[in-house]
């Protein structure tokens, strides 16, 4: 992978230029890929991130937006204390560190920070996982898979192990393949600490309940044991490969 940035009066660009050629604003504008007839739909969560078919392949185009009380001061914009401090551009350098380390997550292709005044607004262009699935749902169907569940186990700690700490490891945070090939997304305000057993611990309660939130009510006896399989994954030796 091959990063470049373009830097153009109040806005920064890094791309991967083995992917974009010419790098410019489109690649952040809804209405330019709409236009394109490149949209395939869009993906749950704050903000709807866009499910794109491109010439350089399936992405997934995403703007960074605020939730909760925050959104009420404003919904997309955020203090500008530096280009390399900004979301968007950390972002995809943790992204890029953790493709490069062959972690499964999205590899990124271009993130945008805009500034404006002493605030910007910033956007964040990815690889689609082809075919894959939230972990949230599919706790109904596999809810006995005790191989998918010490997958899940055994990629978080191969993320654990590498120094990640994910800022809001979630049952959709974690997408599955048809394989069972389990990957994790978001990496937002995610950070590299090496060894902090506090942040990975807390991690994990995180995922929990995220699970209990959406375990359908009537299979509820069998979160415990599929907790155990995920444990296990976790704890097993060689779970970092």
């Amino acid at each position: 992978m091959k990063t470049l940035a373009h830097k153009q009066d109040s806005l920064l660009i890094v791309y991967d230029a083995d992917t974009i050629q010419h790098p410019g604003t489109f690649l952040f504008d809804r209405g330019y890929w709409v236009k394109q007839g490149s949209v395939t739909g869009e993906a749950a969560g704050r903000g709807k991130a866009l499910l794109l078919d491109t010439d350089f392949g399936q992405a997934v185009l995403r703007q960074y937006l605020r939730g909760g009380w925050a959104a009420k001061a404003s919904r997309d914009q955020y203090v500008f204390s530096g280009f390399g401090n900004s979301r968007p551009m950390m972002e995809f350098a943790i992204l890029e560190q953790l493709c490069e380390a062959g972690l499964p997550a999205p590899r990124p292709i271009a993130a945008m920070c805009a500034r404006e005044g002493a605030l910007y607004r910033g956007w964040i262009l990815m690889r689609m996982i082809p075919e894959a699935q939230p972990l949230a749902d599919l706790v109904g169907a596999r809810r006995d898979d005790a191989e998918l569940w010490r997958e899940v186990g055994a990629c978080i700690r191969r993320f654990h192990d590498h120094g990640l700490v994910h800022a809001d490891l979630n049952a959709r945070n974690i997408l599955v393949g048809p394989d069972n090939g389990v990957h994790l997304i978001d990496f937002d305000r995610a950070r590299l600490r090496k060894g902090d057993s506090r942040a990975f611990a807390s991690n994990l309660k995180r995922l929990k309940r995220s699970l209990h939130k959406v375990w359908p009510e009537p299979d509820r006896q069998q979160l415990p044991w599929c907790w155990l399989r995920l444990q296990e994954g976790y704890d097993q030796p060689g779970a970092v490969s």
